[in-house]
C-alpha cells in the first residue's frame, strides 16, 4: 500500500516563513472548498491532514462564528492551537473558545458537539510538545509572534 506523501509535505512547506504570508488565499480557499464538499472537506483535508470546523456563537455578538483549524489527535479527543498563523494577536476563534464550556464541531461531514477545555500548567507543557511533534510549523510561528504563548484547547466529544 502507497502511503500518501501530502502530510509529509505539508508538514515541510509548513516551516517555510513565506508561508504565513499566504494565510488570506488559503483561507479563501478553505471556504470555498468547504462551500463545494458542504462542509465534508477543507484545504487541510485535500492535503491529507486532520481539520475540523468549530462552530461557537460569538462572545461579544452570541453570533454563531464556524472557523476551520488543523486539529492534532490527542486520543479520541482533539488538541486545537491558536497560532494564528504566527500573528503577534490571539485568534478570536480562540477567545470565543475560551467563553463557553461546549461547542459544535464538524469533522468529515458528521456534526457533534464538544466539551472545551483550554489546556494549561503541566498539562499545557505535554499538549505543546505534542502539537509541535505533530505540526513543527508552531515552533516558527511561535517565533514570529513574538513568543506569544498559544492558546491550546482540549476538545471532547461530549
Amino acid at each position: 500500500m502507497v502511503s500518501n506523501p501530502l502530510p509529509a509535505l505539508a508538514r515541510r512547506i509548513a516551516q517555510r516563513r513565506w508561508v504565513m504570508r499566504t494565510a488570506p488565499i488559503v483561507l479563501r480557499l478553505e471556504r470555498f472548498v468547504r462551500w463545494i464538499s458542504r462542509g465534508r472537506h477543507g484545504v487541510l483535508d485535500l492535503a491529507g491532514l486532520p481539520s475540523i470546523e468549530i462552530t461557537v456563537p460569538g462572545r461579544k455578538t452570541g453570533i454563531l462564528r464556524t472557523t476551520s483549524l488543523l486539529y492534532v489527535p490527542r486520543g479520541d479527543d482533539f488538541l486545537v492551537v491558536g497560532s494564528n498563523w504566527g500573528s503577534r494577536k490571539h485568534p478570536v476563534w480562540s477567545a470565543n473558545l475560551r467563553a463557553v464550556g461546549t461547542a459544535s464541531v464538524r469533522l468529515k461531514g458528521e456534526q457533534f458537539e464538544v466539551t472545551v477545555t483550554e489546556v494549561a500548567g503541566m498539562d499545557r507543557k505535554r499538549a505543546w510538545d505534542l502539537a509541535v511533534e505533530f505540526w513543527p510549523g508552531y515552533e516558527m510561528e511561535c517565533e514570529l509572534s513574538g513568543g506569544r504563548a498559544f492558546r491550546i484547547f482540549e476538545l471532547r466529544r461530549g
